[in-house]
C-alpha cells in the first residue's frame, strides 16, 4: 500500500500573520514543513525536515502572538492548543505572569499506509509499546493503528493533548471508527485510562506518551484485565527505558538480587545481580529508528533478561525501501551497556571470546576482582582477541586490581608460583584495562592508530594544555557516546570539569579548568 498524506496545512497557515504566510507560500516547501516557531523579539523561523529558514527580517511582536492565539482553540494546562478537526498542534511558552512569549506551530499529518510494516503484530492482539525519539512518527503510527483496529474491534483512544484525534469535540477522520476520550488535564491521564476500561467495554485502548508512574500502573491494570494496550513512552530504545526508574515497570521492572555462593558460581558472576521482577506489561516493543525503519522485540521478557545478563539478543529489523517494499532481517541491536562500556548487571559467561581482531594471537586471561564486561569492551576497542577463563589453570595471564594485589590473596600467590604474569591495574576503568591489555600484548600506544586511540590522545593533549595554563578550555572533536564517556572520565581524573555540547552526530566534549565554571 502506498502512503497517503493528509495535512490540512492551509487551515494552519490561515491563523498565521499575513507576512509569515506569504513567506511560507513563497518558499513552496509545504510538504516538508514540520514547525513554525514564533518567539517574542526574535525572527520567525520555519523548520523543515532537513533545514531551517527565516521567514522575515522583522521581529515577532506581542500583537502577532495574540493574533495567532485568538484564532485557535483554548490552551490547556499543558499549554497546548489546536485547530478544530485538524491534527495541528500549537504549543505556548509563557512568562512568569502567564503571558504568551512564544509559539511552536507543529504540522499534524495523517499518514495512511505507515502501519503496514507492523500490521501483523498489531492484529495479533498483543500489547505493543512504541519507542522512538520525538518527531519520528510514533503518534502518526498510533493514529493509523486506531483506524485499522476499529474496523473489527471496539477501540478507545485516550487523547491527553488532542494530538491523536485533533482538536475539538469531533475526532479527526484519521482514527476511523475508534472512539476518543479527552483528558481534562495531563495529571488525570491515568484516571481516564481506567475509566475507559470500566465504563465503555473496549477491546483495545490506545494511549500516547505514558510518562508518569501512575500511568504505568494504570497500563498494567488494563493489561491484566485482558484489554489490548497499544501506547508510546518516553525513550528511544528498550535498554534506555529500562534505566528509567519511573517507566521500567512497563517492561517488568528491575530489582537487585543477592545470589547464594553456589548459584553465583554456577552463573560465573558476582553475588549481587539485577533481575526482572515481574512479567512485562507490554508483550512487544517496537523501536522506531526513522520513518521507514524499525526494530521489533517480539518477546520483551526475553529481551530484558538478555540485556540484564549482557547477552546479545537479535531483534527483527523491518524497513521499507524506495519502491515501498517491506523487508525483514535479523540483527543484533547494540545495547546501552555496549555503547557506554558499562555493565548494567551480571556478566556473560567468562569463557566467552571477544570477536576476531587484527592481532592473530589470542590470550587466555583470568580476571580477578575486575569488571569482565569492561575488560571485553576494552579488548573490542583495541581489537585484541582475548578469552576470559573461569579457571586460573587455563590462563596465560592474570589481571587484578592494586587493592587486591596488596592483600596477597591465594589467587595471586598461586599465579606467581606457577610463573603466570600478573598485571595490576590502578582502577576498575576501561582506560586502565586498555593499558593492561597493551602491556600483555607488548604493544605501545603509538602502534595502534584508530579513531578511538586518536580521540584519547586528543583528550590527553587538551588536559595537558589546560593543566599547564596554556588554555582555560578546549573543545574536542565529535565522538560517539562511549568515547565521550572516556573523555569525561579522563577529565575527572585530572581534576578538571567537562561538558557535552551539541547534537548527534556532532556531539562533543569541552574540557574546562576547575575555576572556569561557576
Amino acid at each position: 500500500m502506498q502512503e497517503e498524506i493528509i495535512d490540512d496545512i492551509e487551515l494552519l497557515l490561515n491563523v498565521l500573520p499575513a507576512e509569515i504566510r506569504k513567506a511560507l507560500d513563497a518558499a513552496n516547501r509545504k510538504e516538508e514543513l514540520l514547525e513554525v516557531v514564533l518567539d517574542l523579539g526574535r525572527l520567525p523561523e520555519a523548520r523543515f525536515s532537513t533545514t531551517e529558514a527565516l521567514l522575515s527580517q522583522r521581529e515577532i511582536t506581542h500583537e502577532e502572538l495574540e493574533f495567532v492565539a485568538s484564532r485557535i482553540g483554548e490552551f490547556g494546562e499543558d499549554n497546548r492548543a489546536g485547530i478544530e478537526r485538524t491534527l495541528h498542534r500549537i504549543s505556548a511558552i509563557r512568562n512568569r505572569k502567564g503571558h504568551i512569549v512564544g509559539l511552536t506551530c507543529r504540522i499534524g499529518r495523517a499518514v495512511y499506509g505507515t502501519v503496514d510494516i507492523i500490521r501483523d503484530i498489531v492484529e495479533s492482539g498483543k500489547n505493543i509499546l512504541l519507542l522512538g525519539r520525538p518527531g519520528v512518527g510514533k503518534t502518526t503510527m498510533l493514529r493509523e493503528v486506531a483506524r485499522i483496529l476499529a474496523d473489527n474491534k471496539r477501540v478507545i483512544v485516550v487523547d491527553t493533548s488532542n494530538e491523536i484525534a485533533g482538536d475539538g469535540d469531533i475526532p479527526h477522520p484519521a482514527i476511523g471508527k475508534a472512539r476518543r476520550m479527552q483528558v481534562p488535564t495531563p495529571s488525570l491521564q491515568h484516571e481516564v485510562m481506567i475509566e475507559a476500561v470500566e465504563n465503555h467495554m473496549p477491546e483495545v485502548i490506545i494511549i500516547d506518551e505514558i510518562g508518569r508512574q501512575l500511568e504505568a500502573e494504570a497500563a498494567r491494570t488494563i493489561a491484566e484485565r485482558g484489554v489490548q494496550l497499544i501506547g508510546t513512552a518516553h525513550g528511544n530504545t528498550l535498554d534506555n527505558l529500562m534505566m528509567n526508574p519511573t517507566l521500567c515497570d512497563l517492561v517488568g521492572g528491575i530489582q537487585a538480587v543477592t545470589l547464594s555462593d553456589e548459584e553465583a558460581r554456577r552463573r560465573h558472576t558476582q553475588k549481587s545481580v539485577l533481575e526482572r521482577k515481574a512479567p512485562p506489561t507490554f508483550d512487544v516493543v517496537i523501536e522506531i529508528q526513522d520513518w521507514q525503519r524499525l526494530a521489533v522485540r517480539h518477546d520483551v521478557a526475553e529481551a530484558v533478561d538478555a540485556i540484564l545478563r549482557a547477552r546479545s539478543l537479535p531483534a527483527e529489523m523491518r524497513y521499507r525501501d524506495e519502491e515501498g517494499e517491506i523487508h525483514r532481517e535479523e540483527a543484533v541491536i547494540q545495547t546501552l551497556a555496549d555503547r557506554n562500556g558499562v555493565s548494567t548487571t551480571q556478566t556473560a559467561p567468562p569463557w566467552e571470546e571477544t570477536p576476531p581482531a587484527r592481532h592473530a594471537r589470542t590470550v587466555r586471561i583470568f580476571p580477578y576482582g575486575i569488571s569482565q564486561n569492561r575488560l571485553r569492551q576494552a579488548a573490542r576497542g583495541l581489537q585484541l582477541p582475548i578469552i576470559l577463563v573461569p579457571d586460573m589453570g587455563e590462563a596465560e595471564a592474570v589481571i587484578t586490581l592494586r587493592s587486591y594485589y596488596r592483600r596477597r590473596p591465594r589467587v595471586v600467590t598461586n599465579a606467581e608460583r606457577r610463573g603466570l604474569p600478573v598485571y595490576v591495574l590502578r582502577s576498575n576503568t576501561v582506560p586502565q584495562m586498555e593499558q593492561g591489555l597493551l602491556d600483555i600484548y607488548g604493544i605501545e600506544h603509538g602502534d595502534i592508530d584508530d579513531p578511538h586511540t586518536r580521540a584519547i590522545k586528543e583528550t590527553q593533549t587538551a588536559i595537558e594544555r589546560i593543566v599547564s595554563g596554556g588554555a582555560s578550555s578546549v573543545e574536542l572533536a565529535p565522538q560517539n557516546s562511549y568515547t565521550r564517556r572516556l573523555q569525561h572520565q579522563l577529565a575527572r581524573e585530572s581534576d578538571l570539569l567537562s561538558r557535552s555540547r551539541g547534537k548527534e552526530p556532532r556531539r562533543r566534549v569541552r574540557i574546562y579548568a576547575n575555576n572556569t565554571l561557576g
